[in-house]
């Protein structure tokens, strides 16, 4: 049974956090507000939006650093128990805390998407290592076949990815080697509206001979990466590689 987190999506619980966490937290601080500075309270109020765009998107940083500022001046400042605020420290101290938590907000998100970039960039240069060694241990062309056209499938975010060692006379969409998808002459946007028409090819070569050909079936809409084109390109030189070595065995 799925739990409540799966159900939900990590994406609307982080903005779930983002409203609930910062007026929850603001309450458990009206008891103290008496003795405890506005300032420290906003700081306590920082490290809620730090935890919720660490775990969230930029969205839900955004909205739990409007609802940690909203809060603090409902349950935190005077008057209490309204949207207003008389005191212009308080004022700056509000201001502050909604400026700083965007600010951690953005830092976040930027963090994050290194980190998802170097983390793709480390698989890629293990999937084309993997399939070298394959080819340099001499592994069967069909095996090696099997495993590109099951990557590819990933890599590309395809419907499906076959093996042809026909070339097609109707010229469809073409994935070249530097990364760019040509159909008709043109080069085909794929980092915005995804691979193009109902098929696409990958042409498999090695030193100049063609052996055939990776036919996929694109998902619409689905955007693709210049990267993870050249990999998919690398993939498919991999395979000629192994099929010209089995050639020359033969």
């Amino acid at each position: 049974m799925r739990g409540w987190f799966e159900v939900l999506g990590r994406e609307r619980v982080a903005v779930l956090c983002g409203l609930a966490v910062p007026v929850a937290v603001a309450a458990a601080l009206v008891p103290f507000r008496s003795d405890f500075a506005a300032p420290a309270a906003a700081l306590v109020l920082v490290l809620v939006v730090v935890a919720v765009a660490c775990f969230g998107s930029r969205v839900a940083g955004a909205v739990a650093a409007l609802s940690a500022a909203a809060w603090f001046d409902f349950f935190l400042t005077r008057p209490y128990g309204q949207f207003a605020i008389t005191h212009r420290p308080d004022i700056e101290t509000a201001v502050s805390l909604l400026l700083v938590g965007l600010a951690v907000t953005e830092i976040a998100a930027r963090s994050r998407g290194h980190r998802t970039v170097a983390s793709e960039e480390a698989h890629f240069v293990s999937l084309i290592h993997d399939f070298a060694e394959m080819v340099a241990t001499g592994e069967s062309p069909e095996f090696v076949i099997a495993r590109a056209a099951a990557e590819l499938t990933a890599l590309l975010g395809v419907k499906d990815c076959r093996f042809d060692t026909k070339m097609s006379k109707r010229h469809p969409a073409r994935i070249e080697p530097s990364g760019v998808v040509a159909l008709g002459g043109l080069r085909w946007g794929v980092q915005r509206s995804g691979l193009p028409g109902r098929e696409v090819e990958l042409v498999v070569r090695h030193q100049g001979d063609t052996y055939g050909r990776f036919v996929m079936v694109p998902t619409p809409g689905s955007p693709v990466s210049t990267e993870r084109l050249v990999v998919a390109a690398s993939v498919a030189d991999q395979v000629g590689a192994a099929l010209a070595h089995q050639a020359r065995s033969a």
